[in-house]
């Protein structure tokens, strides 16, 4: 049985739980917020992630017989709102109802700007997600990778599905490429497809398929240890500086050929499987 949980809109129109939210700033600080609000929608990273994960649905959707139209969709952790934005304007009318969630409300009030007046936005916490059987897709972009209790929330999302239902996860892939990045964006580990794929069968949930990507730019990745700075000895504010230097979108020139290399990583990817990749993709599906 479907259940939509309670909610009341605030004065931005945020759909507020009947129970109160907490952003947990040790998991993905507000501060980071504004700065991804501008990359979701021009950096070659989040573009490639975005084409790479369009395919992956269409293909997930057929695979599982699930016909575009009449769908109901939610980005779980989704941030300011940009794959969202990405899924209604390249893919219009697939979902039915396209719904963004997220526990943090800077974060839902910058989306407002950028998924438009008819996406809902929903402030919700993974941990206790107040739906049952709602959602016939549900996407968990690069967030498990924040959260201590993983398996708590692929629980709750799974709960929250329609059986049948699809999930698609992003993380960052395999250990091996660690680097000082993953401790300033406040990652607690990286996954590799066995992890996720042992991660979901104890939660409840079927693989239908995973897949490696990023490979091809994989090395820059490597190559970005050999200028590491000593984060160990930097400050909160020396910490910020830092991520508002590197954490932007490059200059158009090699923004657009690393955009380049990227796109070429679909379909192929999802054809013929890389053996490592920067990121992972799980596509998983709620059987009951």
């Amino acid at each position: 049985m479907s259940s939509t949980g309670s909610f009341s809109p605030n004065a931005d129109g945020v759909l507020l739980p009947a129970r109160t939210v907490t952003h947990r700033h040790e998991e993905y600080d507000e501060a980071g917020f504004d700065l991804l609000a501008d990359m979701q929608a021009r950096h070659f990273w989040y573009l490639g992630r975005h084409r790479f994960l369009h395919c992956a649905l269409k293909d997930a959707l057929r695979r599982a017989g699930l016909k575009p139209g009449a769908l109901a969709g939610v980005d779980l952790g989704g941030g300011c709102g940009g794959w969202v934005r990405y899924l209604n304007e390249r893919w219009p009318g697939a979902f039915a109802k396209l719904a963004l969630a997220d526990s943090s409300p800077r974060a839902l009030a910058l989306a407002a700007g950028v998924v438009g007046p008819n996406i809902e936005r929903y402030q919700v916490d993974l941990l206790d997600l107040p739906w049952e059987g709602r959602w016939d897709v549900a996407f968990l972009l690069d967030v498990l990778e924040h959260i201590p209790d993983d398996r708590r929330v692929l629980g709750q999302v799974r709960r929250s599905l329609h059986p049948k239902g699809l999930l698609l996860v992003t993380a960052p892939a395999l250990r091996v490429f660690w680097t000082y990045n993953d401790v300033l964006a406040h990652h607690l580990r990286r996954y590799s497809r066995r992890d996720l794929a042992r991660l979901a069968e104890e939660c409840g949930l079927e693989v239908c398929f995973t897949r490696y990507f990023q490979f091809f730019l994989s090395p820059l990745l490597l190559l970005s240890r050999l200028k590491a700075p000593d984060i160990a000895s930097m400050t909160d504010v020396e910490i910020q500086d830092h991520l508002k230097r590197t954490h932007q979108v490059p200059p158009w020139p090699a923004n657009q050929v690393l955009r380049l290399f990227f796109s070429l990583e679909t379909p192929l990817g999802l054809r013929f499987p890389f053996p490592w990749g920067t990121s992972v993709l799980a596509v998983l599906q709620r059987r009951n």
